[in-house]
């Protein structure tokens, strides 16, 4: 039977599955795979009841290769309405990725009105799309695309605003991810939705931060583009992360210029 996952266990360590192997180089493990496990051992390790992750910051300033990982945490602080950790991913000895999470405890509103984005992003209509199931691939939508949303990344290749509806597959073979997993799974792929254009994808992002008023609702994620900003082959990219019941928080991500790897999907 074929494993579903980006990882499988591996003694006290992880292994890459073919899904967790990055479209970049067949010796690398890909951004979701090493945000997805930071954030699982977090949130196992450090989460309480009646805390949010109201703020993951992923820094992925080494490759991950293709083999066996590990990873270790520590709390920071363990206070009465904020609790922060850090975790790091090690291999052969040496951290390539590092993490930290910011929990916040669930309080009352304070009263008021206050500004928000007037334009919501929506997911494909259910007259398109019933729901998803796992595993299944993204529904990509971009401005440009005549109806919208397709499962094709080839349909969306060009300049327009791109946005990703998705049932993330576990972090961990046979092991359901929580929310906030696959929350912080479907933010990596900031990236690919702001720094993708007309001839493919030319920056690999370093890093991920994930901002969260709430946790999502269903295991249905999706993100949409709100800015790319690059110059000098450095980009910033943000999003908006949402489900069905509507925006749930904001991606960003800092990418550094890999043009003599581009990644295309038209060929």
């Amino acid at each position: 039977m074929t494993e579903i996952g980006f990882l499988r266990r591996e003694g006290d360590g992880f292994s890459p599955l073919a899904m967790g192997i990055s479209r970049w180089s067949p010796d690398m493990i890909n951004g979701p795979a090493i945000t997805g496990i930071l954030a699982r051992a977090l949130e196992n390790e450090h989460g309480a009841e009646g805390f949010v992750p109201a703020r993951l910051t992923v820094d992925l300033f080494r490759p991950a290769r293709a083999e066996q990982l590990h990873v270790v945490t520590r709390s920071v602080r363990d206070g009465n309405r904020i609790r922060v950790a850090d975790a790091e991913v090690i291999q052969q000895g040496e951290a390539v990725a590092r993490a930290s999470v910011v929990f916040l405890r669930r309080s009352e509103q304070p009263p008021g009105e206050l500004w928000t984005r007037p334009d919501a992003p929506q997911p494909p209509p259910l007259s398109l799309l019933e729901p998803l199931q796992a595993p299944s691939h993204p529904w990509i939508g971009s401005d440009g695309h005549p109806a919208g949303w397709s499962p094709s990344l080839r349909d969306h290749e060009g300049s327009s605003r791109k946005r990703m509806w998705q049932y993330q597959i576990p972090v961990v073979a046979g092991e359901e991810p929580s929310p906030f997993v696959r929350a912080a799974m479907v933010g990596e792929t900031t990236s690919l939705m702001t720094n993708w254009g007309t001839a493919g994808i030319g920056f690999i992002n370093a890093d991920l931060t994930l901002a969260l008023s709430r946790l999502p609702e269903g295991p249905e994620i999706g993100i949409e583009a709100d800015n790319h900003i690059s110059v000098d082959g450095i980009s910033v990219g943000s999003t908006t992360m949402f489900d069905r019941r509507g925006p749930i928080g904001t991606c960003i991500v800092s990418a550094l210029s890999n043009a003599e790897r581009q990644l295309g999907f038209r060929r």
